[in-house]
């Protein structure tokens, strides 16, 4: 066995598939006593200890944790780089708070030296949480996407990052054009697309601030590279949509506009969608797009409950993002947690092993990275985390009294946040220790 394996002991846990198609029984694996060895940044088995580790070379390190849960990354499928300085911004709803602190706060990404400085905090902020994958808005400067880029190169993070394309209804100092957004996106995918483990989206910000030029333009680069993201928002507030029907008559709807444009497919992923209906839902589904249910920011802006149900009804792709800054927390657990909420608002039930689903393996397929993350498989990339059974006293105290691993998997998303992180691990690579 090659001196380059390691070896992790603890309770173990990973989705298999989504709870609502298989059942809650065979969404996941779960080993009390686990051990998982990694290889190359990858992981190469998983399974008992006592049935693995008398397999493991005397000089394998095994790193051993008596009090601990190993899952999967998390995946945060919708955040703002620019909106690190903004989080918990008073007293707006979607489109004033816009406005009033979303757009000076990105003007200050045409500094490069800000634009480095907030990707350095921003990639700290979500490893500290357990993210190791996220889909990225940065703002509408190219030298935002270098620096997040930059910084995520250099610990080899799966990352995908996108330059905000917006060329109306914004103001003079942040915007760009038509012509210049795609010049600019194309560059910015001739370098970075593909590099190391970096993906590119190409992101108009939401159908208000494009023009139809500008979105024509957003789908000729999906054609033109065709696995490439795509990420904007759609169906998050009723004044947006209503706007977005006075800005596009022609359209039966907010959907519309962007499949007209051919801004669906596979690696489309659309944000919010609180007020999509059942047509809509089956539209994205079918075009095997996906939406980020962002919980936190939906309730923080008062924009309205995401209906999962109908988006599961429609076998449609859903992954959970935080939003920041509009989010309030880096913490895909803390955003766990208001997801259980949502759904209790509508009479709905969201079991931990869904959450769980939607925070890795979910997240995985939203971005249709299944086969390299969002699991514990064997040749899947070592994302993982390992979280802290001790992490506070009361989260302590509480385990004490749980009675299985769904109760403790419920008590880690309803009581746990950044504290409950320990480790986080990128591709077999400590890459923060709490």
């Amino acid at each position: 066995m090659p001196a380059n394996r390691k070896a992790y002991r603890a309770a173990l846990l990973h989705s298999l598939a989504d709870p609502a198609e298989a059942g809650i029984e065979a969404s996941y694996e779960y080993f009390e006593d686990g051990l998982l060895v990694v290889e190359d940044g990858r992981i190469s088995a998983i399974g008992h200890a006592s049935e693995l580790l008398p397999s493991l070379a005397a000089d394998v390190e095994v790193s051993h944790y008596r009090d601990a849960l190993i899952t999967p990354g998390f995946i945060d499928t919708h955040i703002h780089l620019p909106q690190t300085g903004m989080v918990g911004a008073y007293g707006e709803q979607l489109l004033d708070w816009l406005n009033t602190y979303t757009f000076p706060c990105e003007s200050q990404f045409a500094d490069p030296a800000h634009a480095a400085e907030v990707a350095d905090i921003f990639i700290k902020e979500l490893l500290r949480n357990g993210t190791t994958t996220a889909l990225v808005f940065a703002s509408v400067h190219p030298q935002s996407v270098e620096a997040f880029f930059e910084a995520a190169q250099k610990l080899d993070l799966r990352m995908i990052a996108g330059k905000v394309m917006m060329d109306r209804n914004a103001p003079d100092y942040l915007t760009d054009s038509a012509e210049s957004s795609y010049t600019q996106s194309r560059a910015l995918i001739e370098r970075w697309h593909g590099k190391g483990r970096l993906h590119y989206a190409v992101t108009p910000r939401f159908a208000p601030t494009s023009t139809p030029e500008q979105l024509t333009l957003a789908g000729q680069l999906l054609g033109e590279y065709p696995d490439l993201y795509m990420q904007t928002h759609i169906s998050e507030n009723l004044q947006e949509i209503e706007w977005v029907r006075e800005l596009f008559p022609e359209r039966k709807g907010y959907l519309d506009v962007y499949d007209h444009y051919r801004l669906l497919g596979e690696r489309s992923v659309f944000a919010h969608g609180v007020h999509l209906c059942d047509d809509e839902c089956a539209r994205l589904a079918e075009t095997g797009s996906a939406v980020a249910f962002c919980p936190t920011s939906n309730f923080f802006l008062g924009s309205g409950l995401f209906n999962l149900p109908m988006a599961e009804k429609h076998r449609l792709n859903v992954g959970i993002g935080t939003d920041v800054g509009a989010g309030t927390s880096f913490s895909i657990l803390h955003t766990l947690n208001e997801a259980y909420k949502v759904m209790q608002l509508q009479g709905a039930r969201l079991s931990p092993f869904k959450s769980l689903y939607l925070a890795t393996l979910g997240g995985a397929r939203a971005l249709r990275l299944e086969e390299r993350i969002g699991d514990l498989r064997p040749g899947s990339d070592a994302d993982f985390l390992v979280l802290d059974y001790h992490a506070t006293p009361l989260l302590s105290y509480r385990l004490r009294q749980a009675r299985d691993i769904a109760e403790k998997l419920f008590v880690l998303m309803t009581l746990g946040d950044d504290r409950t992180v320990l480790q986080t691990y990128a591709a077999g690579r400590l890459v923060h220790q709490r």
